[in-house]
């Protein structure tokens, strides 16, 4: 799994990378049940997948808050 730029990320909808953080949550799941049972040859994966996660959900929190209206100062 190649690791994703920020900048490349902040290019995405909001929807895409909802949809990529499912799929690569789903990815670290699989990739923990290898290394659980003994299959998994590169360890690293499963680290590398956590960040690309933490990364997406930064992205995606930057996104909401642009969005979201701004409160006025009173």
């Amino acid at each position: 799994m190649p690791t994703t730029k920020p900048s490349e990320l902040r290019k995405l909808s909001v929807a895409e990378l909802q949809k990529r953080i499912q799929d690569t949550k789903k990815e670290l799941m699989e990739l923990r049940f290898q290394a659980s049972i003994g299959q998994l040859d590169k360890n690293h994966r499963v680290s590398e997948a956590r960040r690309e996660i933490a990364r997406m959900m930064t992205v995606l929190g930057e996104k909401v808050k642009e969005q979201a209206p701004r409160a006025k100062k009173a």
